[in-house]
């Protein structure tokens, strides 16, 4: 692994605690103007000093981030459907490594969509994404997103981790589940948790406690960051689990003395 692909993993994931807390506010590509994401920058800015990453679009990052911002990027390079497709299933490359590399980001996120319709096609756009992305010493990041009818068990996520880890991903982004371990243990390569849609500020540090016992590398949470009633105490207080080994107990203590 040379200096530059060495370096940005380190960006995004502390060496010191071999943990990140990923902040994405990439909803907008499929979701448009998310609820608590009308005004982006509004809600990003105050958030930012907790986060270890930032993953979002070229758009977002360019219309609503200050240049100014040091916090790692992790740009969204995977789009092509939206909401009012149900089944969000077919992705395609929306960004080209020379944008990423002008834009000085961490890392690109494309999402495979194993078991679906167009898993062919979204697993070749990640090959090629990561073909380029090596190429620059850039670590590229799987989602890995899930059809409705699909289950998010430890055997369906292991398979898709691992298939994602095969293709040359760097670092993971799946969904928490029960045996969480055996995914873990079946992906060689960091795995973080998707916090997925909003839950309760308590059932959502649990779930993020939970992860990180069960040997994840970190979260990457948005709707539960910036959904909560009091945003800037949840991502102190996801924080605190992540890179401080807070319980989630502790942690809501937390988020309600900050709230």
């Amino acid at each position: 692994m040379d200096w530059g692909m060495k370096n940005r993993l380190a960006r995004i994931i502390r060496p010191k605690t071999g943990r990140t807390l990923m902040f994405a506010v990439d909803h907008g590509y499929f979701m448009g103007p998310t609820s608590g994401l009308e005004n982006l920058d509004e809600t990003v800015e105050p958030l930012l000093p907790y986060a270890d990453s930032l993953m979002l679009t070229r758009g977002a990052l360019r219309y609503y981030v200050t240049a100014e911002t040091d916090v790692p990027i992790i740009l969204r390079v995977s789009g092509g459907t939206s909401i009012l497709n149900k089944q969000i299933l077919h992705e395609g490359i929306t960004v080209s490594m020379e944008e990423a590399i002008r834009l000085n980001v961490s890392a690109v996120a494309f999402s495979i969509m194993v078991g679906a319709d167009y898993e062919r096609d979204t697993l070749l756009g990640f090959a090629k994404v990561v073909d380029q992305a090596e190429r620059y010493g850039i670590p590229a990041l799987a989602v890995t997103a899930v059809g409705k009818d699909i289950d998010r068990d430890a055997k369906y996520l292991s398979l898709a981790s691992r298939i994602a880890a095969e293709m040359g991903a760097r670092i993971v982004k799946t969904y928490f589940c029960q045996e969480f371990e055996k995914v873990v243990r079946s992906c060689p390569v960091p795995i973080v948790i998707a916090g997925g849609k909003k839950i309760p500020e308590k059932d959502a540090l649990q779930m993020a406690y939970n992860a990180v016992q069960s040997g994840a590398s970190g979260v990457d949470m948005g709707r539960n960051i910036f959904q909560a009633d009091a945003p800037v105490a949840m991502v102190q207080a996801v924080r605190s689990i992540v890179q401080e080994d807070a319980t989630a107990n502790t942690a809501f203590e937390m988020y309600n003395d900050l709230k």
